[in-house]
Protein backbone atom coordinates (compact mmCIF):
# COMPACT_ATOMS: atom_id res chain seq x y z
CA UNK A 1 0.00 0.00 0.00
CA UNK A 2 1.45 3.39 -1.03
CA UNK A 3 2.19 6.00 1.59
CA UNK A 4 0.06 9.19 1.77
CA UNK A 5 1.61 12.36 0.41
CA UNK A 6 3.08 15.24 2.40
CA UNK A 7 4.01 18.56 0.79
CA UNK A 8 7.16 20.47 1.68
CA UNK A 9 7.84 24.16 1.08
CA UNK A 10 10.42 26.81 1.89
CA UNK A 11 9.61 30.51 2.32
CA UNK A 12 12.71 32.13 0.82
CA UNK A 13 12.64 35.14 3.15
CA UNK A 14 15.87 37.05 2.67
CA UNK A 15 18.04 38.83 5.23
CA UNK A 16 16.56 42.25 4.37
CA UNK A 17 13.00 41.04 4.97
CA UNK A 18 13.89 39.81 8.46
CA UNK A 19 15.61 43.12 9.20
CA UNK A 20 12.61 45.05 7.84
CA UNK A 21 10.15 43.15 9.99
CA UNK A 22 12.40 43.66 13.01
CA UNK A 23 12.51 47.44 12.51
CA UNK A 24 16.16 47.71 11.43
CA UNK A 25 16.88 50.99 9.64
CA UNK A 26 19.35 49.69 7.03
CA UNK A 27 17.09 47.01 5.53
CA UNK A 28 16.54 49.20 2.44
CA UNK A 29 20.08 48.40 1.35
CA UNK A 30 18.64 44.92 0.70
CA UNK A 31 21.38 42.81 2.29
CA UNK A 32 21.12 39.25 1.03
CA UNK A 33 22.26 35.75 1.86
CA UNK A 34 20.75 34.08 -1.22
CA UNK A 35 24.22 33.63 -2.75
CA UNK A 36 25.16 31.57 0.31
CA UNK A 37 21.91 29.85 1.12
CA UNK A 38 20.61 28.70 -2.26
CA UNK A 39 23.68 26.68 -3.36
CA UNK A 40 23.86 25.27 0.16
CA UNK A 41 20.22 24.16 0.42
CA UNK A 42 20.16 22.79 -3.13
CA UNK A 43 23.14 20.57 -2.38
CA UNK A 44 21.41 19.30 0.77
CA UNK A 45 18.14 18.65 -1.08
CA UNK A 46 19.94 16.77 -3.84
CA UNK A 47 21.57 14.57 -1.23
CA UNK A 48 18.16 13.88 0.33
CA UNK A 49 16.47 13.44 -3.08
CA UNK A 50 13.83 15.93 -1.93
CA UNK A 51 11.91 18.43 -4.07
CA UNK A 52 10.51 21.57 -2.44
CA UNK A 53 8.23 24.44 -3.30
CA UNK A 54 10.21 27.68 -2.98
CA UNK A 55 8.06 30.72 -2.21
CA UNK A 56 10.02 33.59 -3.77
CA UNK A 57 9.77 37.25 -2.75
CA UNK A 58 9.32 39.34 -5.90
CA UNK A 59 11.76 42.06 -4.81
CA UNK A 60 14.55 39.47 -4.68
CA UNK A 61 13.57 38.13 -8.10
CA UNK A 62 13.68 41.69 -9.47
CA UNK A 63 17.41 42.00 -8.69
CA UNK A 64 19.33 40.70 -11.68
CA UNK A 65 22.19 39.41 -9.54
CA UNK A 66 19.76 36.93 -7.95
CA UNK A 67 18.55 35.49 -11.26
CA UNK A 68 21.22 32.81 -11.48
CA UNK A 69 20.37 31.56 -8.00
CA UNK A 70 16.64 31.45 -8.66
CA UNK A 71 17.36 29.65 -11.93
CA UNK A 72 19.40 27.11 -9.95
CA UNK A 73 16.24 26.30 -7.99
CA UNK A 74 14.31 25.58 -11.19
CA UNK A 75 17.18 23.60 -12.69
CA UNK A 76 17.14 21.46 -9.55
CA UNK A 77 13.56 20.41 -10.31
CA UNK A 78 11.91 22.44 -7.57
CA UNK A 79 8.66 24.41 -7.78
CA UNK A 80 8.64 28.23 -7.84
CA UNK A 81 5.76 30.05 -6.09
CA UNK A 82 4.76 33.64 -5.23
CA UNK A 83 5.47 35.12 -1.77
CA UNK A 84 4.39 38.72 -2.61
CA UNK A 85 6.65 41.51 -3.88
CA UNK A 86 7.49 43.62 -0.82
CA UNK A 87 7.02 40.93 1.85
CA UNK A 88 4.65 43.04 3.91
CA UNK A 89 2.95 41.18 6.74
CA UNK A 90 -0.31 43.10 6.49
CA UNK A 91 -1.70 42.23 3.06
CA UNK A 92 -5.15 41.93 4.66
CA UNK A 93 -5.16 45.76 4.82
CA UNK A 94 -4.47 46.18 1.09
CA UNK A 95 -7.15 47.34 -1.32
CA UNK A 96 -7.88 45.22 -4.37
CA UNK A 97 -5.87 47.59 -6.57
CA UNK A 98 -2.89 47.36 -4.21
CA UNK A 99 -3.13 43.57 -4.13
CA UNK A 100 -3.32 43.38 -7.90
CA UNK A 101 -0.17 45.45 -8.17
CA UNK A 102 1.58 43.41 -5.47
CA UNK A 103 0.74 40.04 -7.02
CA UNK A 104 1.40 41.13 -10.60
CA UNK A 105 4.80 42.70 -9.85
CA UNK A 106 5.92 39.62 -7.95
CA UNK A 107 4.57 37.26 -10.61
CA UNK A 108 6.33 39.11 -13.44
CA UNK A 109 9.64 39.33 -11.56
CA UNK A 110 9.57 35.64 -10.59
CA UNK A 111 8.67 34.59 -14.15
CA UNK A 112 11.48 36.71 -15.61
CA UNK A 113 14.05 35.35 -13.16
CA UNK A 114 13.02 31.69 -13.23
CA UNK A 115 11.41 31.17 -16.63
CA UNK A 116 8.42 29.61 -14.84
CA UNK A 117 4.90 30.81 -14.05
CA UNK A 118 4.22 30.62 -10.30
CA UNK A 119 0.95 28.80 -9.58
CA UNK A 120 0.87 28.99 -5.79
CA UNK A 121 0.86 31.84 -3.27
CA UNK A 122 1.60 32.32 0.41
CA UNK A 123 1.13 35.59 2.26
CA UNK A 124 4.06 36.77 4.42
CA UNK A 125 3.29 36.31 8.11
CA UNK A 126 0.23 34.21 7.15
CA UNK A 127 -1.73 37.31 6.16
CA UNK A 128 -4.74 36.88 3.85
CA UNK A 129 -8.12 38.26 2.89
CA UNK A 130 -11.05 37.39 0.67
CA UNK A 131 -9.92 40.11 -1.73
CA UNK A 132 -6.50 38.47 -1.97
CA UNK A 133 -8.11 35.16 -2.91
CA UNK A 134 -10.23 36.86 -5.56
CA UNK A 135 -7.11 38.40 -7.10
CA UNK A 136 -5.37 35.01 -7.14
CA UNK A 137 -8.35 33.29 -8.79
CA UNK A 138 -8.59 36.01 -11.44
CA UNK A 139 -4.94 35.35 -12.30
CA UNK A 140 -5.37 31.60 -12.57
CA UNK A 141 -3.47 30.54 -9.45
CA UNK A 142 -3.83 26.87 -8.55
CA UNK A 143 -3.70 27.22 -4.76
CA UNK A 144 -3.13 29.45 -1.75
CA UNK A 145 -1.27 28.46 1.41
CA UNK A 146 -1.58 31.53 3.64
CA UNK A 147 -3.56 30.06 6.55
CA UNK A 148 -1.88 28.81 9.71
CA UNK A 149 -4.41 27.10 12.00
CA UNK A 150 -2.70 27.59 15.36
CA UNK A 151 -3.92 28.95 18.67
CA UNK A 152 -0.56 30.44 19.67
CA UNK A 153 -0.35 33.15 16.97
CA UNK A 154 -1.04 35.99 19.44
CA UNK A 155 1.67 34.70 21.80
CA UNK A 156 4.19 34.52 18.96
CA UNK A 157 3.23 38.04 17.91
CA UNK A 158 3.62 39.33 21.49
CA UNK A 159 7.12 37.87 21.73
CA UNK A 160 8.02 39.21 18.31
CA UNK A 161 6.88 42.73 19.13
CA UNK A 162 8.69 42.73 22.46
CA UNK A 163 12.02 41.80 20.87
CA UNK A 164 11.72 44.01 17.76
CA UNK A 165 12.47 47.68 17.10
CA UNK A 166 9.12 48.32 15.41
CA UNK A 167 7.33 51.60 16.06
CA UNK A 168 3.83 51.73 17.53
CA UNK A 169 2.45 52.46 14.05
CA UNK A 170 4.30 49.50 12.54
CA UNK A 171 3.01 47.21 15.28
CA UNK A 172 -0.52 48.40 14.59
CA UNK A 173 -0.11 47.49 10.89
CA UNK A 174 1.09 44.06 11.94
CA UNK A 175 -1.59 43.45 14.57
CA UNK A 176 -2.65 40.21 12.85
CA UNK A 177 0.88 38.91 12.26
CA UNK A 178 0.91 35.11 12.78
CA UNK A 179 -2.89 35.15 12.93
CA UNK A 180 -5.60 35.42 15.56
CA UNK A 181 -6.48 32.93 18.31
CA UNK A 182 -9.60 32.02 16.33
CA UNK A 183 -7.39 30.89 13.42
CA UNK A 184 -6.61 27.84 15.52
CA UNK A 185 -10.13 26.60 14.82
CA UNK A 186 -9.88 26.85 11.04
CA UNK A 187 -9.77 23.69 8.95
CA UNK A 188 -6.50 21.83 8.94
CA UNK A 189 -7.10 19.66 5.87
CA UNK A 190 -7.22 21.07 2.31
CA UNK A 191 -10.46 22.75 1.25
CA UNK A 192 -11.82 25.26 -1.27
CA UNK A 193 -12.66 28.84 -0.41
CA UNK A 194 -16.08 29.79 -1.81
CA UNK A 195 -15.69 33.19 -3.45
CA UNK A 196 -17.91 35.55 -5.44
CA UNK A 197 -19.51 34.46 -8.73
CA UNK A 198 -19.25 30.78 -7.73
CA UNK A 199 -15.47 30.81 -8.00
CA UNK A 200 -13.28 28.67 -5.76
CA UNK A 201 -9.67 28.60 -4.67
CA UNK A 202 -7.88 25.61 -3.19
CA UNK A 203 -6.45 26.30 0.28
CA UNK A 204 -3.54 24.23 1.59
CA UNK A 205 -3.15 25.23 5.26
CA UNK A 206 0.29 25.08 6.85
CA UNK A 207 -0.08 22.05 9.08
CA UNK A 208 -0.12 22.35 12.85
CA UNK A 209 -0.42 19.45 15.28
CA UNK A 210 -3.89 17.91 14.90
CA UNK A 211 -6.15 18.28 17.95
CA UNK A 212 -3.73 20.60 19.78
CA UNK A 213 -3.20 23.12 16.95
CA UNK A 214 0.36 24.03 17.92
CA UNK A 215 3.14 24.57 15.34
CA UNK A 216 5.22 21.75 13.90
CA UNK A 217 7.14 23.69 11.23
CA UNK A 218 10.94 23.51 11.26
CA UNK A 219 11.47 26.89 12.96
CA UNK A 220 9.50 25.68 15.97
CA UNK A 221 11.31 22.32 16.04
CA UNK A 222 14.71 24.04 15.97
CA UNK A 223 13.56 26.25 18.85
CA UNK A 224 12.52 23.16 20.86
CA UNK A 225 15.86 21.48 20.11
CA UNK A 226 17.62 24.27 22.02
CA UNK A 227 15.68 23.11 25.10
CA UNK A 228 16.02 19.38 24.49
CA UNK A 229 16.64 17.28 21.39
CA UNK A 230 14.72 14.40 22.96
CA UNK A 231 11.75 16.68 23.59
CA UNK A 232 11.85 17.98 20.02
CA UNK A 233 11.84 14.53 18.42
CA UNK A 234 9.16 13.25 20.78
CA UNK A 235 7.07 16.30 19.88
CA UNK A 236 7.54 15.68 16.14
CA UNK A 237 6.74 11.97 16.41
CA UNK A 238 3.53 12.83 18.27
CA UNK A 239 2.61 15.23 15.47
CA UNK A 240 3.28 12.61 12.79
CA UNK A 241 1.24 10.04 14.72
CA UNK A 242 -1.69 12.45 15.06
CA UNK A 243 -1.48 13.36 11.36
CA UNK A 244 -1.75 9.68 10.45
CA UNK A 245 -4.49 9.08 13.02
CA UNK A 246 -6.61 11.94 11.68
CA UNK A 247 -5.75 11.32 8.01
CA UNK A 248 -4.08 14.74 7.78
CA UNK A 249 -1.47 15.11 5.03
CA UNK A 250 1.25 17.40 6.38
CA UNK A 251 2.07 20.68 4.64
CA UNK A 252 5.48 21.25 6.22
CA UNK A 253 7.13 24.68 6.23
CA UNK A 254 10.84 25.56 6.25
CA UNK A 255 12.67 28.92 6.42
CA UNK A 256 16.31 29.73 5.57
CA UNK A 257 17.02 30.56 9.22
CA UNK A 258 16.14 26.94 10.08
CA UNK A 259 19.38 25.91 8.37
CA UNK A 260 21.57 29.00 8.77
CA UNK A 261 23.43 29.88 11.96
CA UNK A 262 25.54 32.93 12.78
CA UNK A 263 28.56 30.93 11.64
CA UNK A 264 27.25 31.36 8.05
CA UNK A 265 25.29 34.64 8.25
CA UNK A 266 26.08 37.69 10.37
CA UNK A 267 23.80 40.53 11.43
CA UNK A 268 20.89 38.23 12.30
CA UNK A 269 21.52 38.03 16.05
CA UNK A 270 18.02 39.35 16.77
CA UNK A 271 16.38 36.26 15.29
CA UNK A 272 15.75 33.31 17.66
CA UNK A 273 17.95 30.27 17.19
CA UNK A 274 20.76 31.93 15.26
CA UNK A 275 23.28 30.87 17.91
CA UNK A 276 22.61 27.25 16.98
CA UNK A 277 25.28 26.26 14.47
CA UNK A 278 24.43 25.56 10.84
CA UNK A 279 25.88 22.09 11.26
CA UNK A 280 23.54 21.32 14.14
CA UNK A 281 20.55 22.71 12.24
CA UNK A 282 21.43 20.55 9.25
CA UNK A 283 21.54 17.46 11.47
CA UNK A 284 18.07 18.29 12.78
CA UNK A 285 16.72 18.92 9.28
CA UNK A 286 17.96 15.59 7.94
CA UNK A 287 16.50 13.67 10.88
CA UNK A 288 13.17 15.48 10.53
CA UNK A 289 13.04 14.63 6.81
CA UNK A 290 13.83 11.00 7.54
CA UNK A 291 10.99 10.79 10.08
CA UNK A 292 8.49 12.22 7.61
CA UNK A 293 9.81 10.07 4.75
CA UNK A 294 9.17 6.88 6.75
CA UNK A 295 5.47 7.68 6.86
CA UNK A 296 4.75 9.87 3.82
CA UNK A 297 5.72 10.40 0.19
CA UNK A 298 7.29 13.86 0.11
CA UNK A 299 6.24 16.08 -2.82
CA UNK A 300 6.03 19.72 -3.89
CA UNK A 301 2.87 21.67 -3.16
CA UNK A 302 1.97 21.82 -6.85
CA UNK A 303 2.10 18.02 -7.09
CA UNK A 304 0.06 17.71 -3.92
CA UNK A 305 -2.53 20.18 -5.22
CA UNK A 306 -2.76 18.34 -8.54
CA UNK A 307 -3.57 15.14 -6.65
CA UNK A 308 -6.41 16.90 -4.84
CA UNK A 309 -7.93 18.13 -8.09
CA UNK A 310 -7.85 14.55 -9.37
CA UNK A 311 -10.09 13.44 -6.50
CA UNK A 312 -12.15 16.63 -6.35
CA UNK A 313 -15.40 14.82 -5.56
CA UNK A 314 -14.10 13.00 -2.50
CA UNK A 315 -14.83 14.11 1.04
CA UNK A 316 -11.29 15.35 1.69
CA UNK A 317 -12.47 18.60 0.06
CA UNK A 318 -14.74 20.75 2.23
CA UNK A 319 -16.07 24.11 1.13
CA UNK A 320 -15.30 26.93 3.50
CA UNK A 321 -17.04 30.28 3.40
CA UNK A 322 -15.04 33.40 4.15
CA UNK A 323 -15.72 34.61 7.67
CA UNK A 324 -15.45 38.34 8.17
Amino acid sequence: MSKPKASFSLDLDNKWSYMKNNGAEDWEEYPSYLDIFIPYILEVLEELDLKLTFFIVGQDAAFENNHKYIRMIVDGGHEIANHSFKHETFLHLYTKEELEDEIDKAHSAIRAASGREPRGFRGPGFTWSETLFEVLVERGYLYDSSTFPTIIGPLARMYYFRTSKLTAAQKKERKELFGKFSDGFMKLKPYFWKLKNNRKLLELPVTTMPLFRIPIHLTYLVYLSAISSQLMFFYLKCAVYLCKLTNTSPNFLIHPTDLLGEDMVTGMEFFPGMKISSHRKLEIFKKVINIFARHFTLVTMEEFAAGIFEKYDKEVIIDQKIRH
